[in-house]
C-alpha cells in the first residue's frame, strides 16, 4: 500500500511557511507472532480485567491515571491532555540554526521525511540549499499527536529530514555508571597490546556501507514462514487517494520570497513579531 502522510503542515522559519507532508523515515521489519493455544491452535485473547473483581472492563470505562503514590491515582482525561498540549498542532517551528556537527548522537531518536506540498517546491528547495551551503541544521519544536518533540530539520540529498530528538532530561549521563576512568596502564594494558589492538582495527576497517548489513535471524525466520505458507496467497490493498489540501496560509511557488526574507531579517530585532507560527490543519 502506498505510504500516507502522518500529517500535513508547514515548516515555519521567520515569516516563511513552507507547506509539507510528514512521512515516516523508517519501517518496522519485525516479524509479528500471535500466541495460540497449542491444543487447538486457537488465538489467545488479552482482555482488560479489573484487578479486584476479575471482571472484564469495556473500553468505554477505561481511563488514564497517574499513580502519585502506591495505590493512589489521579485520573487524567482527554480534555486535560489537550489543554496541557502546546497551542500549535502538527507544525514544524524552527527556533534557531546551529552547526550540524554540534549535535551529540545520543540525542537522535527517529527520522521522518518532509515532502513539499503542492506548488511549494521553491520554499522547500530554498531552505534545503541554504542548510547545505551553511552546514547548519534547524532546531525546531514539533507537535505530533498531542505530544511535543524537540527536532532537527536537516538536508539529506534532495530531501529535508525531520529528526526527532530526545530532550536533555531524557539522556542518561555516563556519570551515573561505574565506568573505568583511569589510564590504560592502571588496568595492566601494555603498549604492545594497544599496538596490536590498533592493527586489528585497521585490518578490519572499511567504508560504511549499510546495505552490507542484514538482519540474518529475521531473514531465516521469514524464509521458514514463507516455505510453510507457500500454497497460500494474499491480496494487496488498493492505494487510497491522496486528498491532501494546503494549509490556509501556505507559501507556494508564487509567493514573493524576497519580500518575506527581508521582513524576517528586519524582524530579528523585534522578537515578539518574528516568532509568528502557523498552525497546520491536522490530518488524522
Amino acid at each position: 500500500m502506498a505510504a500516507r502522510p502522518i500529517w500535513n503542515g508547514t515548516i515555519s522559519f521567520g515569516l516563511l511557511n513552507v507547506p509539507v507532508q510528514l512521512y515516516s523515515g523508517q519501517r518496522s521489519m519485525d516479524l509479528h507472532f500471535r500466541m495460540l493455544d497449542s491444543r487447538d491452535k486457537a488465538p489467545i485473547k488479552y482482555e482488560r480485567v479489573n484487578a479486584e473483581t476479575g471482571d472484564e472492563v469495556p473500553w468505554k470505562d477505561v481511563v488514564k491515571a497517574f499513580e502519585y503514590a502506591k495505590g493512589n491515582y489521579v485520573v487524567i482525561d482527554e480534555d486535560d491532555i489537550k489543554s496541557a498540549a502546546p497551542q500549535e498542532t502538527e507544525t514544524v517551528s524552527i527556533e534557531s540554526f546551529v552547526d550540524a556537527d554540534q549535535i551529540d548522537p545520543r540525542y537522535f531518536d527517529k527520522p521522518y521525511y518532509l515532502v513539499p506540498g503542492a506548488k511549494a517546491e521553491k520554499g522547500y528547495v530554498l531552505l534545503r540549499e541554504t542548510l547545505q551551503k551553511t552546514r547548519k541544521v534547524g532546531v525546531a519544536k514539533v507537535v505530533i499527536r498531542t505530544r511535543q518533540y524537540l527536532a532537527l530539520v536537516m538536508p539529506h540529498g534532495d530531501a529535508l529530514i525531520l529528526n526527532l530528538l530526545r530532550f536533555p532530561q531524557e539522556i542518561v549521563e555516563p556519570s551515573e555508571f561505574k565506568l573505568p576512568d583511569k589510564k590504560p596502564a592502571d588496568y595492566r594494558i601494555t603498549p604492545r597490546e594497544m599496538e596490536m589492538a590498533e592493527q586489528l582495527v585497521e585490518s578490519m576497517s572499511t567504508e560504511w556501507k549499510p546495505e552490507h548489513y542484514k538482519d540474518d535471524l529475521r531473514d531465516k525466520l521469514r524464509k521458514l514462514i514463507e516455505a510453510r505458507v507457500a500454497k497460500e496467497g494474499g491480496k494487496k490493498a488498493k492505494a487510497e487517494p491522496d486528498d491532501a489540501k494546503l494549509p490556509a496560509n501556505a507559501a507556494t511557488n508564487v509567493v514573493d520570497f524576497m519580500s518575506l526574507l527581508k521582513q524576517s531579517l528586519g524582524n530579528k530585532a523585534k522578537p515578539a513579531r518574528g516568532k509568528k507560527r502557523v498552525a497546520s490543519r491536522a490530518k488524522r
